[in-house]
């Protein structure tokens, strides 16, 4: 890993996707422990977490997650999921958070030197390329372990660094689980919820 002492960094953390990778690896992220590692590798400005969310539940799998990381020195941004039926008649709910964290990048991009982008997801490719014409260093998180890997190549060759998810195994997961709790199981990588998925957690 690359990091200045100096630099002005921020996290971008998709939370779907990384919840995808982390279970991908059997992994169970610690958010205080990931925090205090980036916290020590330059100067943080801020530490983004974006995740859709349930509104009509009665209880919601993510959201003492959500309250706790609100609490403890991250940016929650949030949006309550949409309900649509596929071509095949499928109901299934989306909660795609790519336009939220893609426009807190632009915006956030002039008062840092270096974004990370917890993401393996290849249609930020695009926004790697525009902030880095302003001169700000990209690192994208994701991991190539799993299969299929969780990061897109091109997403992965148009950064200026890549860090491997089982990297960071060490220093910003707790001992292994079943898999992460940092999303429920019914979303997805791509933030979405199929009906079969939704029944069980309702």
């Amino acid at each position: 890993m690359i990091f200045y002492p100096q630099e002005r960094m921020g996290l971008f953390i998709d939370g779907s996707n990384l919840y995808a990778a982390a279970r991908a690896l059997n992994l169970d992220i610690d958010y205080k422990r990931l925090l205090e590692v980036f916290a020590n590798k330059g100067h943080l400005i801020r530490a983004f977490y974006y995740t859709a969310l349930v509104e009509d539940q009665e209880y919601s799998p993510i959201r003492p997650l959500v309250d706790w990381l609100d609490y403890n020195g991250y940016t929650m941004v949030t949006k309550p999921t949409k309900e649509f039926t596929d071509a095949q008649g499928r109901r299934k709910i989306k909660g795609n958070m790519d336009i939220e964290l893609a426009i807190d990048v632009m915006e956030m991009a002039e008062h840092l030197d270096h974004i990370v982008i917890f993401s393996g997801d290849g249609d930020f490719r695009r926004l790697v390329d525009a902030v880095q014409h302003k001169g700000v260093r990209v690192t994208v998180v994701s991991t190539t372990k799993s299969n299929p890997p969780m990061v897109a190549d091109e997403l992965r060759r148009q950064a200026d660094n890549f860090i491997d998810l089982t990297e960071l195994e060490d220093t910003v997961t707790r001992p292994s689980t079943n898999h992460t709790s940092n999303q429920p199981d019914y979303i997805d990588e791509e933030g979405y919820i199929d009906d079969d998925e939704l029944e069980y957690v309702e």
